[in-house]
């Protein structure tokens, strides 16, 4: 038993207060050579071989005693070998500690390394303090010391102590108690991830000029085939096809598709075409589990042979299986639930996202296989998790559409192997989403030139990237109407400068009815080519002159009543003349730029507002 600096404290504070004629001697063993003592103050040795502790006396006194002892009784000195004393404070004396005897060695190469066994902890330096100290070494300046971090799942910040609230972000209860592992091998980043069957290329690649990297390079063969009309929307979107080791992060809003077109998109990937074999393509979700998926995929009819389902979160674990099987093709649903084991934090924090990400596009650059992200969005539509994850990544898709619609477009925000101005459409069915062949008349309906809805409506030509819709405007003005006007699909402000603009310039009085404005579809009407149209619509109800079915309106229009024209009119006219439209509307400075195109359709140019009013509401229109 060893007793602690407190005990012999207050040992010596009782010592100096109690006579020393008062301290009998207590019986003990026989001093031994290697007696042990905890204090700086020895023993004080009797006649009998009896030895009783007293602080008052001299260290210097305890060594002629102790060989007095070891001279007077060689016998308990020789037997007590292996033996060692130790000061009890509760008992008052010292006590005696044996080691126990060691079990014979088994062979004589074990014999040394028993006798070395067979001291007692503490002989000669090699005490338990030792023992802790050089654990202490081993964990602390040999390796690095393991620390406790604390982690906000909200933003993914770290502290080194636990606090309440997130100094960042402010959130109440986020902080998560993450320890870092003692091997170090486990933290080294996120570009050991991809492990050893991935070729380390660094060392071998050298700088190349550009003739030598384009010399015999197929820019045709180069990227993989989508065939098909749902192939060739996608690949429209993409550029052309899939580049070989790209990185593309799909986002959009929850239940919009983003796992359908995903799945059919590796089913065709795995299919191959004519002039490519079929080739595997993995499919992980970190969501659902692989009935789930084959379930999906049945409904759909996908009955691709090549198409391998994974359900896995852990990075790492991912690139290990998917290693035999070399696919064409990876696509992991979603970015938010895989994770990092080097990293702290749960799945889908900044880090993690970060990490994974930063992992992905290192594994798609070194094997050359593209890989595919499906991402959340936030409440404010964008993708969730840092914003540098849209800088990591090679190609940003976004898809659209409310959920009570059928229509689906997947736009390209950001591509670094093609434009931004494309746009692919599609239409979600019962077998998954189908490509619109004619996405230009999908936001018309069939009325005919003498329904007495017309008055009230007109047809918009809008571009969405590379794309020409013609989109259906209505509009109803109601005259001593109590309740509030409301816009549906037109910005509120866009709309209230149109309708003031033609009460001071075109002289409608407007102020006295209540207008209420929609877009067929729940199409979004944000670009100025549509204000001609709103004005139509307004005048057409306020009027109540129907405009006929046959007739397109396109131009911007300024606070002084004038017409402008807007870009690419060339293309919306041509885009419009094809769905059978006979007559348009346009400003008059896109007049020149129209004549000369023969497209047999009417060109009506205007200059303001007081003219389009004459020109098209009149009965001979």
């Amino acid at each position: 038993m060893l007793p602690s600096a407190s005990s012999l404290r207050s040992l010596l504070r009782l010592s100096r207060r109690i006579p020393l004629h008062r301290l009998r001697p207590l019986p003990s063993p026989p001093l031994l050579p290697q007696l042990r003592l905890l204090s700086s103050s020895p023993p004080r040795h009797t006649g009998d071989g009896r030895a009783t502790y007293d602080p008052l006396v001299s260290p210097e006194a305890f060594s002629s005693a102790s060989s007095a002892a070891a001279a007077s009784d060689p016998e308990t000195s020789a037997d007590s070998e292996g033996s060692w004393g130790v000061f009890d404070p509760v008992a008052g004396r010292i006590v005696m500690q044996a080691q126990p005897s060691p079990p014979p060695p088994s062979s004589e190469g074990e014999a040394e390394e028993v006798k070395q066994k067979g001291k007692p902890t503490g002989w000669k330096g090699e005490s338990r303090w030792a023992d802790v100290a050089t654990a202490r070494r081993a964990g602390g300046k040999g390796k690095k010391a393991v620390r406790a971090t604390y982690v906000c799942s909200n933003c993914g910040d770290g502290f080194s102590q636990w606090w309440g609230t997130c100094r960042s972000c402010q959130a109440v209860g986020t902080l998560t108690k993450y320890v870092t592992g003692a091997d170090s091998a486990d933290a080294e980043g996120s570009h050991h991830a991809g492990r050893s069957w991935i070729q380390q290329k660094s060392k071998e690649m050298v700088p190349k000029s550009l003739l030598d990297v384009t010399k015999g390079f197929d820019q045709t063969g180069w990227r993989i085939p989508l065939p098909g009309t749902f192939g060739s929307e996608i690949a429209r979107v993409l550029g052309g096809g899939v580049v070989p080791g790209s990185l593309v992060l799909v986002g959009g809003d929850p239940g919009v598709g983003k796992s359908s077109l995903m799945l059919q998109l590796a089913s065709i990937v795995s299919d191959g075409s004519e002039d490519h074999e079929s080739s595997p393509v993995v499919y992980v979700s970190g969501e659902e589990s692989i009935e789930q998926i084959a379930n999906r995929a049945d409904r759909m009819s996908i009955r691709s042979r090549d198409l391998y389902l994974y359900s896995s979160t852990d990075i790492e674990d991912i690139l290990d299986k998917i290693q035999p099987l070399s696919p064409r093709a990876l696509i992991v649903d979603s970015i938010q639930t895989v994770y990092l084991k080097a990293f702290a934090g749960s799945a889908g924090n900044q880090v993690q996202v970060k990490e994974c990400t930063s992992a992905l596009l290192s594994f798609a650059k070194m094997t050359n296989i593209p890989v595919f992200l499906i991402g959340h969005v936030t409440k404010a539509g964008d993708i969730a998790g840092p914003r540098i994850l849209e800088h990591i990544v090679d190609v940003v898709l976004y898809m659209e559409g409310e959920r009570c619609l059928s229509h689906r477009l997947l736009r390209s925000v950001k591509n670094r192997f093609g434009s931004t101005d494309e746009l692919g459409v599609f239409e979600m069915s019962e077998s998954g989403l189908q490509a619109v062949l004619n996405p230009s008349e999908m936001f018309l309906t069939e009325h005919a030139s003498d329904s007495e809805i017309l008055a009230g409506l007109a047809v918009a030509v809008v571009l969405d990237g590379s794309r020409t819709f013609a989109v259906e405007v209505q509009a109803l003005c109601v005259p001593g109407c109590r309740t509030r006007g409301q816009v549906v699909g037109i910005p509120i402000s866009r709309a209230d400068v149109i309708t003031s603009v033609l009460m001071k310039q075109a002289g409608l009085k407007l102020q006295d009815s209540v207008i209420f404005l929609n877009v067929v579809s729940g199409f979004e009407l944000t670009e100025t080519a549509g204000d001609l149209a709103i004005a139509a619509s307004i005048c057409s109800s306020f009027l109540e002159f129907a405009i006929p079915n046959d007739i397109a309106f396109i131009g911007e229009i300024g606070l002084g009543g004038e017409l402008r024209t807007v870009p690419r009119m060339d293309k919306r006219v041509m885009a419009i003349a094809k769905l059978g439209y006979r007559k348009c509307v346009v400003p008059k400075t896109s007049e020149k730029l129209l004549k000369p195109l023969d497209l047999g359709i009417e060109i009506l140019p205007c200059r303001n507002l007081k003219e389009f009013i004459n020109t098209v509401f009149r009965p001979d229109v």
